[in-house]
């Protein structure tokens, strides 16, 4: 993130205070869910990524961290690359079998969506 991010600024214009420092307000971190509790949705798509083709996975209600060990779990399982963006898991690839019986593995209810 930029040092100096005027856009995120909300009803700051100017300050003449030299030590001065804006505080971004961050939105609390949800607690994570047990598994048996969530829905997740598996899906393959390809808008906004020149065709190539990736498994999202969408639906996950929990922290950064417990959603990065998910996508890191799914990584293994699948033999493919990864990350999280956007609150979404992205795996590389069209792995929607894969993912979906290794989410059903770890005790999520899994939804596939689409052929």
């Amino acid at each position: 993130m930029k040092k100096n991010d005027w856009k995120k600024r909300e009803g700051v214009v100017f300050s003449t205070d030299p030590s001065f420092s804006y505080q971004h307000q961050s939105a609390p971190e949800e607690s994570t869910l047990p598994p048996q509790q969530q829905q997740l949705r598996v899906e393959l798509d390809r808008s906004g990524r020149a065709g190539k083709q990736v498994t999202l996975v969408t639906g996950f209600v929990g922290t950064q961290a417990d959603r990065e060990s998910l996508c890191k779990l799914l990584k293994a399982k699948c033999g493919a690359g990864g990350s999280v963006k956007d609150g979404d898991i992205l795996i590389q690839g069209d792995m929607r079998q894969k993912v979906g019986q290794a989410l059903q593995k770890e005790g999520y209810k899994v939804k596939l969506i689409g052929g």
